[in-house]
């Protein structure tokens, strides 16, 4: 990898920290790039999976207040996760990339869908009608994107937050916050199982984690700030973005 590259692999982790703090999808401007420098896909997929762990991080303790209370919920929605993720990648590790191709943009149009009906859909259902935990379907939906999570990723997050959403009684901030924890798990569980099983371009990963960090503290830093009708539409647009560059 020369060193123009280098920066720019480094450029791109920076603006999917960013992005991933804000709302998800930040794999959608590492994994071209890395692809673009030289990298196999899978060695891509693999090693900026690891990479953005330390984004996640960051992102995560960015987001730290709006946490606050949440912990019983997320060791329940965590397990979901974790069992989501390890099955996402075995998943990448033994089926044919080409998998996913077809159902990834629908899924991603759906979460778009509820985010945007979100308000709506919470008024026909009653705050009686959400868990403060989240019921079964909400822990099911959270173990699906888990396994999507741990195969790709790229915009787990859009799906994440229509989830938690429609599922919990909570503000979008604070979902927002418990969306960084979750995807950040995945990431998290998937990287332990690829650095045991498969090739890593260590070089990548490490340049993709610098800049994320800093991207995920910066972006946690502006998501946290923005009004909920701004939120809700830059996760709209986010996703209409991952949608049109994954087909």
């Amino acid at each position: 990898m020369s060193a123009l590259e280098a920066v720019l692999v480094a450029l791109a982790g920076l603006g999917a920290g960013a992005i991933n703090a804000v709302i998800g999808s930040g794999t959608l401007i590492t994994f071209p790039t890395l692809l673009a420098v030289g990298l196999p896909p899978v060695v891509a997929n693999v090693s900026n999976t690891v990479g953005l762990v330390p984004g996640s991080v960051a992102g995560t303790w960015g987001y730290r207040r709006e946490l606050a209370g949440q912990r019983s919920r997320m060791f329940r929605l965590a397990t979901a996760t974790v069992i989501g993720a390890i099955i996402g990648a075995v998943l990448l590790l033994v089926l044919p990339e080409s998998s996913f191709e077809a159902v990834v943009p629908a899924l991603i149009l759906l979460g778009c869908a509820l985010v945007l009906v979100q308000p709506w859909v919470l008024r026909r259902l009653g705050e009686r009608s959400r868990p403060q935990h989240g019921g079964p379907l909400v822990w099911l939906g959270v173990l699906t994107i888990g396994v999507y999570g741990g195969y790709l990723g790229a915009g787990q997050g859009v799906l994440l937050i229509a989830v938690l959403g429609v599922g919990l009684d909570e503000t979008l901030q604070r979902v927002n916050a418990a969306k960084n924890v979750l995807a950040g798990l995945a990431n998290l569980v998937a990287s332990l199982i690829f650095v045991v099983v498969a090739d890593i371009d260590w070089t990548a990963a490490a340049l993709i984690a610098a800049g994320a960090t800093i991207g995920g503290l910066v972006g946690a830093g502006v998501a946290r700030r923005l009004p909920e009708v701004v939120l809700r539409g830059t996760v709209v647009v986010i996703g209409l973005i991952a949608v049109v560059s994954l087909r």
